[in-house]
């Protein structure tokens, strides 16, 4: 693959979970949840993206949230479940994604707010049509998902490099 393809970054927050009397990084999805993220899968597999890597967060609601989604896709990606995307703060994920392999051209990160909204925010420097709005509106909820686009290698992603191209979230 050229570098000077274009590269797409698929932010995917988890889905609703659940809060029974466990630790953090073990709560479930919700019924809710596990609802929307069949329907988020759905969604990104109408993108037409055939994602080359996955990262997700090790947590149970994101590993949860993967499992459904991915279902729903044509292709299934390697899945790499990396720890340091669980409560990683926005330059921790940079720094995830500048460690992916040059081969890879479509990547989909799973985590957790405020890491996902806030590296979204950080790396998106120009965007199509309305969907900087919509991502405004809407905030970052669960199991919504932005799709950024840049050229050049993972190592080279830096704030304000990214162009926002599509966002969507579940109805309320």
């Amino acid at each position: 693959m050229s570098v000077a393809e274009p590269r797409r970054i698929v932010f995917f927050r988890h889905a609703k979970a659940d809060w029974p009397q466990v630790t953090d990084h073990e709560r479930p999805l919700a019924d809710r949840g596990r609802m929307d993220a069949a329907v988020a899968g759905r969604k990104l597999a109408d993108s037409g993206i055939a994602f080359d890597l996955a990262l997700c967060s090790t947590s149970v609601r994101t590993r949860e949230t993967w499992k459904l989604a991915v279902h729903e896709l044509e292709h299934r990606p390697k899945t790499v479940y990396e720890e340091r995307v669980y409560e990683a703060a926005p330059g921790d994920l940079i720094a995830v994604l500048n460690e992916v392999p040059d081969d890879a051209r479509d990547v989909i990160l799973i985590g957790h707010n405020p890491g996902v909204h806030g590296v979204t925010e950080i790396l998106t420097g120009s965007s199509e049509g309305d969907a900087r709005d919509r991502m405004n509106r809407r905030g970052f909820p669960a199991a919504a998902f932005a799709v950024v686009t840049f050229e050049g290698t993972w190592k080279s992603l830096e704030p304000g490099v990214t162009t926002l191209v599509d966002y969507w979230a579940p109805s309320d």
